[in-house]
């Protein structure tokens, strides 16, 4: 039985890659129907992972296999959990003649090694008996957290779907499931204290249309778990060696809340559950001894049902604003003697205080919290884990202050992000772009950490935030197949990680998807472009790939490609205006077609310099972005566009010999809700010698408004024709987000996109 690599072992080579398989020569198992699965009698954990493994051959398979307490016997699959190691969820797994021996260092070890050899089965080919090389495999996890996200507040979700979406955790080893289960659009369980929660705060009246800021649905949405079906999925989870944290996001993010109970706001009236995305000025009311109390009591009723030492309090995107005005916010600053500092205001200070008082009520009562990278600021909770999102800074900020770190950072982890470069070809995304590529090269640990502050990195994790993902087959679409990615990640070793491999093994993974009916993204089955700017000759290099089987055809005169068109075996090279479609075909199967139009004008392909470096988030080709023949749709994240963060935009196009130009535009974009305000002020200069240079158009442009949508402007100068050969644009950038802002104060992004010149 040999694999798409071509060795008998590479069959075990599968996802997430073992630390180390030994490739025995010897004959190999034999497993049939005549099989059977062992367990020691009386440990109702082994008795459990039989049964699983059991279900699992039937369905890999179709073979009907018993599981039994007696003594092994040939031909059986012997299942233990007493293999020495200091790491819980080890194991080995020994195949030979006679049987095959899956050892763990604790049941969770064991579970691991019927995984893997559940995921063999699934790879191949249904048969009546099947033939397993003889091996010997070691098998530990990298680190201890390996978490995976959903938010439920935004779209609900069937108790249904989550325990499939936990089969899916399974299926991937990992091991903690991080609930998101309270925010402004939704508050999703039972608290029987506050019947209000659920009555009013489970469901709003519409919903915002995609990115149409003001326009609704006119549909209600809603939903709600009751404890006993949190204790049921719980249950379910815990079966599978996966803990279940809750999120109950706090101060902020608690707009369904305060609908319930109105007087936990500042205002004390007039909420509704937010109908729209993005964040709301109303919080709760940290002056309120109320407010203290009502958390107290939602958590009084939730630890019984949520056995997980970690409780996840939010604490991130809370706006000030409200407490600034609130008389009882100010008295109980007073009263603390919160003062402003050259660091942090008075009322951060208010939103530290009030995660340090919540955390110190759960540790009283054996709980550890987790927040997320926001409690950093003001102070942070003295026993608080935090999880970082905005970058992977605050995670190495709280490690040099001997805090546990998990690092989520939304550039390479958020897969409620795009995952193509074609976003017009998907489903509507809240933006960023996140593909398989760019997840499997995380390093959860950062560069620069001493031993210690390394060791308080304990994992990693991936978010699905469902603003825009409204069904279980889009939230399948989304997490598969990058989670197979993440797996990989937090699971093996960084040594052993190789791109190259990973996607050889993918394309036989995917087969388990297939089995398992789970709707996956197939943009490695498709064409993959990959985009160089080569201002040497003044043209573009198109490349492009796949991991299908299926060769590449391609057409340049915007005609859809069959199996007549030209082959692709080398880069494309462009240099003037064409319409690229590309698709994988063979006899049987054409892939989505890739569609790519590239425009050509003076500055095309030319040198260009910018006098500061974009951000390295959204950097993707740098300057070159700007001249690559390619003008990005709102979609800012797909690499189309470069942004900017805090710094002016300046950029200098050398045009390679004097001609006469008369206009000269660029695409900037703004998104408010993203931080993303665009400049102040458009300005372009031109010069013959690259040392004086002439203005020849100024520009003021007006900052963003509040409701403002995703928007691109395309900035234009026109001007008397003129000899030149440098190009100079000047675009500074507005300093602070405006006063109406959930995040008034903070620098703003600045997002630019083709430059040309006429």
């Amino acid at each position: 039985m040999l694999s798409a690599q071509g060795n008998k072992w590479d069959v075990y080579r599968t996802i997430p890659l073992a630390q180390q398989i030994n490739e025995i020569e010897a004959v190999p198992f034999i497993l049939n129907s005549d099989s059977k699965i062992y367990y020691p009698k009386k440990n109702d954990n082994l008795k459990q992972i039989a049964l699983f493994l059991s279900e699992y051959i039937g369905i890999a398979n179709g073979l009907q296999i018993e599981i039994s307490t007696e003594s092994p016997k040939k031909n059986g699959i012997v299942l233990l959990d007493n293999f020495k190691n200091d790491n819980k969820e080890a194991y080995t797994l020994i195949v030979n003649q006679n049987q095959i021996l899956i050892n763990g260092a604790s049941g969770s070890g064991t579970f691991y090694g019927i995984q893997l050899l559940r995921k063999v089965l699934l790879e191949n080919e249904t048969k009546s008996q099947i033939e397993l090389p003889a091996v010997e495999i070691t098998d530990y996890p990298r680190f201890a957290y390996r978490g995976m996200h959903l938010d439920v507040a935004r779209h609900f979700a069937s108790a249904e779907f989550v325990k499939k979406y936990i089969d899916l955790l399974a299926l991937h080893n990992i091991n903690t499931f991080h609930w998101h289960l309270t925010d402004d659009q939704g508050w999703r369980v039972e608290i029987k204290k506050y019947p209000k929660l659920t009555q009013i705060g489970a469901f709003r009246n519409e919903t915002q249309v995609g990115k149409q800021v003001g326009v609704y649905d006119g549909k209600p949405h809603g939903g709600f778990y009751t404890q006993e079906q949190i204790k049921e999925v719980v249950a379910y989870a815990q079966k599978r060696f996966i803990t279940t944290i809750p999120e109950i996001d706090l101060p902020g993010h608690m707009v369904a809340a305060l609908a319930s109970y109105p007087e936990l706001g500042c205002a004390g009236e007039g909420y509704e559950v937010y109908k729209k995305w993005g964040v709301s000025d109303d919080v709760l009311c940290l002056g309120n001894e109320k407010t203290f109390t009502f958390l107290e009591d939602v958590f009084t009723e939730l630890i019984p049902i949520f056995p997980a030492k970690f409780f996840h309090i939010g604490g991130d995107e809370c706006p000030k604003k409200r407490w600034e005005k609130c008389p009882k916010c100010q008295t109980k600053i007073t009263e603390l003697g919160l003062k402003k500092d050259s660091k942090h205001s008075a009322e951060e200070k208010l939103q530290s205080y009030c995660m340090s008082r919540i955390e110190k009520f759960l540790n009283a009562k054996g709980k550890q919290v987790i927040g997320w990278d926001e409690i950093l600021e003001g102070g942070i909770a003295p026993n608080a884990t935090i999880m970082s999102w905005r970058s992977t800074q605050a995670g190495i900020e709280a490690v040099k202050q001997c805090h546990k770190a998990i690092m989520t950072p939304s550039s390479h982890v958020y897969f409620d992000y795009y995952q193509s470069t074609d976003a017009a070809s998907e489903p509507l995304a809240i933006g960023g772009f996140t593909n398989l590529e760019r997840v499997y090269s995380f390093e959860p640990i950062p560069n620069g950490l001493t031993e210690d502050e390394r060791k308080l990195v304990i994992g990693a994790q991936a978010n699905v935030w469902r603003e825009y993902i409204k069904s279980d087959a889009q939230t399948e679409y989304m997490v598969l197949p990058r989670l197979a990615a993440l797996s990989e990640v937090v699971w093996t070793n960084a040594d052993k990680k190789n791109y190259g491999s990973f996607l050889n093994r993918l394309s036989d993974f995917l087969k388990i998807y297939d089995k398992l009916k789970y709707n996956y993204a197939k943009h490695i089955l498709e064409v993959s472009p990959e985009y160089k700017v080569d201002t040497e000759n003044g043209q573009l290099i198109l490349s492009l790939k796949t991991s299908s089987k299926s060769p590449i055809y391609y057409t340049l005169d915007g005609s859809e490609p069959t199996l007549q068109s030209k082959k692709y075996s080398e880069s494309i090279i462009i240099n003037s205006a064409v319409t690229v479609k590309a698709a994988v075909i063979s006899e049987n199967y054409k892939s989505k077609i890739f569609t790519k139009k590239f425009e050509f004008n003076k500055a095309t392909a030319k040198p260009i310099v910018l006098k500061n470096e974009p951000v390295d988030r959204y950097r993707f080709n740098g300057g070159k972005t700007l001249v690559d023949g390619r003008t990005g749709t709102t979609a800012f994240s797909t690499g189309d566009w470069i942004a900017l963060y805090k710094d002016d935009f300046e950029a200098t196009i050398d045009l390679k010999s004097l001609q006469q130009i008369k206009e000269v535009s660029m695409n900037t974009f703004t998104s408010p809700n993203d931080w993303i305000f665009g400049p102040k002020q458009f300005q372009v200069l031109i010069s013959k010698d690259g040392i004086n240079f002439t203005p020849v158009h100024s520009q003021d442009l007006k900052i963003a408004e509040k409701g403002d949508g995703p928007k691109i402007t395309n900035l234009k100068a026109v001007f008397t024709e003129q000899e030149a050969k440098y190009v100079k644009i000047k675009a500074p950038i507005f300093e602070k987000i405006p006063e109406w802002h959930y995040s008034a104060g903070q620098p703003t992004f600045l997002f630019a996109d083709e430059i040309t010149i006429n």
